[in-house]
């Protein structure tokens, strides 16, 4: 198959200067970055905002992921030996990950890098984006916690540039948290295990986001010092 498909640059704010971020989709069932998603990005770039990994995008039914074992990679998952599709409606929004974030069980995550679904229209899968946040689903996974930060896009034509907050989100676009949620908790099917606990405000869902990259800068810290002292 040939290679190189495609090649995208995403301008992406580093602390203290801004620097390209290039991919390339190099088969059909992975894409390479020319450096570490999860290690090298911050989770807040030099103005301060988030950074979101963009692994589906919006409408999409291909489940693709950052891979745990290579973090330069973003790939589709495969199951029984065939590549994972969402057999439901596509995604609602752009789904991603945070770099730079961990959150474990004993702080209500996963231990997995925070999930982040962007709204909006679709986004060059493999493409990191500022966002701001402005809430959260809670939603257990078959009994584990596995929320869902929802954020906007920060370009100006985004058509939810103006929204700050869970609230503002409801006057504006009536009916949109439903949908999130109803998507969240169906996409499974009827024997999914999935279950909508509830809804975070901005200021919660930024509190869970500075645990979560608090925990993952002081084990990255204890990390090196273990190996230093080896």
């Amino acid at each position: 198959m040939k290679k190189s498909i495609f090649t995208v640059c995403a301008l992406l704010a580093f602390s203290g200067s801004a620097s390209a971020l290039e991919f390339k989709q190099i088969d059909t069932y992975t894409i390479q970055a020319d450096r570490d998603y999860l290690a090298d990005i911050d989770a807040r770039n030099s103005s301060g905002h988030l950074n979101a990994i963009i692994e589906i995008p919006t409408g999409s039914n291909e489940k693709w992921e950052v891979s745990k074992q290579d973090g330069s990679i973003i790939h589709w998952e495969f199951k029984k030996g065939q590549p994972r599709i969402v057999h439901y409606l596509g995604y609602p929004g752009n789904y991603g990950t945070i770099p730079g974030t961990a959150l474990p069980k004993a702080l209500g995550g996963d231990g997995d890098p925070l999930d982040i679904l962007v709204l909006g229209s679709a986004m060059p899968r493999g493409s990191v984006v500022s966002v701001r946040v402005i809430g959260a689903i809670q939603l257990l996974d078959n009994q584990e916690q596995d929320d869902k930060l929802i954020a906007i896009p920060l370009i100006e034509q985004s058509p939810f540039a103006d929204v700050q907050s869970i609230n503002d989100l409801e006057k504006q676009f009536p009916g949109t948290l439903d949908i999130v949620k109803l998507w969240f908790g169906h996409y499974k099917g009827p024997q999914g295990g999935m279950k909508i606990q509830g809804v975070m405000t901005a200021k919660e869902a930024n509190q869970v986001l500075d645990q979560a990259i608090e925990h993952y800068q002081s084990a990255q810290k204890l990390a090196a010092h273990t190996s230093s002292t080896k």
